[in-house]
């Protein structure tokens, strides 16, 4: 409906009225770099089909009947609201009216004849469904959350409008007085996309959704029991997030605080801009966003504590040959515990520990991403990255004298050891930042064959294994890895 009516007050059909706002999708991905295997629109005709097919499917099953149905209905959120989601306020002429506790937007009483869904017949299998799986919602608050709602009544649910009001939709089977309710139409997609209602059973129920907080009721309630209620089970995971606010205060057209995507990107670069939101989104709570905050954060981490580190080990002064130099086991003796280190070789016990913990960062990491946590895996590098740099001061290698032979062998370890950390870090950062990574690794010489996380091996030699880096000419320099943001 708030399509409909967007559409007509724009002077244009909702039909191109989405085609302008899915093209701004797509520019959108585009500039952030993010790939897609498929971009699907609920106005496709595969998508119509299943969505047909789906609500034979409720039909057959008996869970669908005619009522007439009335409440307080909120046509921005398309959703039908209880009292207890409501709260009273002024219009802007003054008038007393009801709007939604959450957005604010108004509510208006809507009464009429609908299909609806047996929602409530399916509490128990919800609620066994979670309990069998207490990691399909994740993180852990918003199960609970689906939870608390299942301990309390579930009315059943509305799933068409009528068609005089609303002709933006798909028609209901054998029924054109009424339109396929947009959620119902919207969460289908999910299977269209992977061939239902024929070819899905690839993925289905395989599958993760990525959602915001606003919509989990739509995903965590209505979609596992609208999907049971067709014969398919739930999908495997349900990952929330939460939202972004502006110095404290949600995002609003009205305080003229959105943020623009693209002109984030025009100002950190593309890098910069995905290195904060995964850095320091944290999908439990909602996070804060202000260009000082974006500007330290990407000046300190990327571009002086990562950026300063690649550009110090790879400076002519320091590596003249533009190598990868050579390990010597004598200089850093492999011991099975960092305080056995005194008095054998020139590593010190902080040495051992910067090794242990770059050594176990891959395993950290692969399992923070596994389990949606990014914001972890990048503190966890950030913090390699600084024990790097204190490993890097600490021994000088500047002032270590290359003409000498045992100094050499000292300086080359050194400077070994912090190429083998970056090259970690620039495997570890690739689904991070893209073309950062690319040019760290290239820069390390690090072929495209050599970049995966199944084989990352660090410092090889350490434990008395072979290099293939070892020795090999560095890449070109294409020069500084991150350029410092300025305040804008």
């Amino acid at each position: 409906l708030k399509i409909q009516q967007a559409a007509a007050a724009a002077g244009t059909s909702p039909a191109e009225l989405c085609e302008r706002v899915s093209g701004l999708f797509r520019q959108a991905l585009t500039q952030a770099g993010v790939a897609y295997t498929d971009f699907t629109r609920t106005s496709e005709p595969r998508h119509q089909r299943a969505v047909r097919h789906f609500w034979g499917a409720l039909r057959d099953g008996g869970v669908l009947y005619k009522g007439a149905y009335e409440g307080w209905y909120c046509t921005p959120e398309e959703s039908f609201l209880s009292e207890s989601q409501l709260a009273e306020r002024t219009d802007t002429q003054g008038r007393p009216c009801k709007v939604s506790l959450e957005t604010g937007h108004e509510v208006h009483w809507t009464k009429e004849e609908n299909y609806m869904f047996r929602l409530s017949a399916f509490r128990d299998p919800l609620q066994n469904w979670l309990r069998d799986n207490p990691r399909a919602i994740f993180p852990d608050p918003f199960y609970q959350c689906v939870l608390r709602w299942l301990d309390e009544d579930l009315p059943d649910l509305s799933v068409s409008r009528e068609r005089s009001r609303l002709q933006w939709g798909i028609p209901v089977p054998s029924d054109p007085t009424q339109t396929i309710y947009v959620w119902v139409d919207a969460l289908v997609n999910y299977l269209s996309v992977v061939g239902y209602p024929e070819s899905h059973g690839t993925w289905w129920p395989a599958v993760h959704h990525v959602v915001g907080k606003d919509i989990l009721k739509f995903h965590a309630l209505y979609w596992p029991a609208l999907l049971l209620a067709a014969g398919l089970e739930p999908p495997e995971r349900i990952l929330v997030h939460s939202h972004w606010t502006v110095r404290g205060q949600k995002m609003s057209k009205s305080l003229g605080n959105v943020v623009e995507p693209g002109v984030c990107v025009g100002r950190y670069g593309v890098d910069g801009f995905r290195y904060f939101l995964l850095r320091q989104g944290v999908p439990e709570r909602d996070c804060d966003y202000y260009d000082e905050k974006v500007v330290k954060l990407v000046n300190s981490e990327l571009a002086d504590a990562l950026g300063g580190l690649l550009n110090r080990t790879t400076a002519p002064s320091i590596n003249p040959s533009n190598t990868y130099p050579r390990f010597s086991e004598p200089c850093f003796p492999k011991v099975l515990d960092s305080r056995q280190a005194k008095g054998t070789g020139r590593a010190c016990a902080e040495d051992y520990e910067l090794v242990a913990a770059v050594a176990s960062l891959p395993a950290q990491v692969d399992s923070y991403f596994e389990s949606f946590q990014i914001y972890k895996a990048l503190e966890c590098i950030a913090q390699c990255v600084r024990q790097t740099n204190g490993f890097f001061q600490r021994h000088r290698p500047w002032k270590l004298d290359r003409r000498d032979a045992a100094e050499r062998l000292w300086l080359d370890t050194i400077l070994h050891v912090t190429l083998e950390c970056l090259r970690v870090y620039g495997t570890l950062l690739q689904p991070v930042v893209p073309h950062m990574a690319d040019k760290l690794l290239s820069r390390l010489a690090v072929g495209p064959g050599e970049r995966g996380l199944s084989g990352l091996i660090f410092l090889a030699r350490y434990d008395g294994k072979p290099c293939p880096f070892e020795g090999r000419q560095l890449g070109p320099d294409t020069g500084i890895l991150f350029h410092r943001l300025g305040k804008s």
